[in-house]
């Protein structure tokens, strides 16, 4: 192979990628509109909130203040301050079932820390069902993000359960189109 011919080679293997055939495709490609929000979440009035459980499993060295009810005590208060539904007292009132729940895992780690300050992934689930015929309709997840202080911790518990409720906020009550201005 002549020294002309192999930077010829050397050059247009640089240059392939550069062509406008697989990137103009690539690029060509939309990504899937939206899939439909299910129309019992949309069209609810009625919700009854459940109790999936708090993970108090380490009770000892909860990460969180509160106790094992929190996330529900907070997301229950959330619901009913927000006014989009009737909380109901029984499942078989409602439109849909809301179940909040909250796991922690404990985690495995190298000993860079004391044994004093246990490193936890915390997440909060929330799932929407259709009361009548108990199929899941929508889930949430949302880490709660970890930090050595407690009142670190806590907030970061709050900003995730904030993001549960406002994801929540966006599913069940879209934005609407403005109308027409004439």
């Amino acid at each position: 192979m002549t020294k002309h011919l192999r930077t010829a080679v050397l050059i247009f293997g640089l240059a392939m990628p550069l062509l406008p055939g697989p990137i103009a495709s690539a690029q060509q490609k939309k990504s899937a509109p939206p899939a439909p929000i299910p129309a019992q979440i949309l069209a609810a009035k009625k919700v009854f909130i459940a109790n999936g459980g708090g993970d108090d499993s380490h009770s000892e060295e909860a990460p969180y203040s509160g106790g094992p009810d929190r996330a529900y005590n907070e997301f229950y208060a959330s619901m009913k301050s927000w006014g989009r539904y009737e909380l109901v007292a029984a499942p078989g009132d409602a439109d849909l079932v809301l179940e909040i729940r909250l796991t922690i895992f404990r985690l495995q780690r190298v000993r860079v820390l004391s044994d004093d300050n246990p490193m936890f992934d915390s997440q909060l689930r929330m799932v929407i069902r259709d009361a009548k015929t108990h199929q899941t309709l929508w889930g949430l997840t949302e880490h709660v993000q970890e930090a050595v202080l407690q009142n670190n911790r806590d907030k970061n518990f709050e900003q995730a359960l904030a993001a549960v409720i406002a994801e929540l906020q966006s599913i069940a009550a879209p934005a609407v189109a403005e109308p027409a201005k004439n």
